[in-house]
């Protein structure tokens, strides 16, 4: 892979239209697979919190929606801008439908996972022993491997476009703002 940092790749908006990356240098990305219709479809609360708390001092937060999962970012790009607003009043950028494993995924995915592997799900949350349960019965090596394992997987990126963090679904909000606060200073 030729990509040495995050501003090497060129992405589509939720319009269509090609983004690059690049126009983020110097800012501190969180980088999250989103869905609609999720058990952590909640956490867009959380993400917009952090957005609103921090958007001001560097923090962008991009969004894209993925339906890998349980098939649980059905729509079109436009209707999930729309859920988005509606119910979350989200402000952040969110961009096309995306794949974040297999065959189909997109680019800057497989270099954000070759980055930053799996972390393990936080032990504290209550969904921890299901996520576990799940996932172990259909691979007992989940844990090994650095696929996206749900949906609200980020990845924390610095400004100098490095993959620093990668946070599966469990982790809160209270335990990305430290992490976020600490590049931004």
């Amino acid at each position: 892979m030729s990509q040495n940092s995050i501003y090497d790749f060129t992405v589509k908006d939720n319009k269509g239209n090609d983004v690059s990356l690049a126009q983020y240098k110097g800012k501190v990305l969180l980088v999250v697979n989103t869905a609609t219709a999720c058990g952590f479809t909640p956490q867009y609360a959380e993400l917009e919190a952090l957005y609103e708390a921090y958007s001001d001092k560097g923090l962008e937060i991009l969004d894209f929606p993925c339906n890998q999962f349980g098939a649980q970012a059905p729509g079109t790009d436009e209707e999930i801008q729309e859920f988005c607003v509606l119910n979350f009043n989200t402000r952040f950028p969110r961009f096309k439908k995306i794949e974040v494993n297999g065959e189909n995924e997109l680019p800057l995915y497989t270099y954000l996972k070759s980055q930053k592997g799996f972390a393990g799900f936080d032990p504290a949350h209550p969904l921890t022993n299901i996520l576990h349960g799940m996932f172990s019965k259909v691979d007992a090596d989940y844990a090994k491997k650095p696929d996206v394992k749900w949906n609200f997987t980020k990845f924390l990126i610095d400004q100098e476009g490095r993959v620093v963090s990668r946070f599966e679904p469990t982790a809160t909000k209270e335990a990305l703002a430290p992490a976020i606060e600490a590049l931004l200073k």
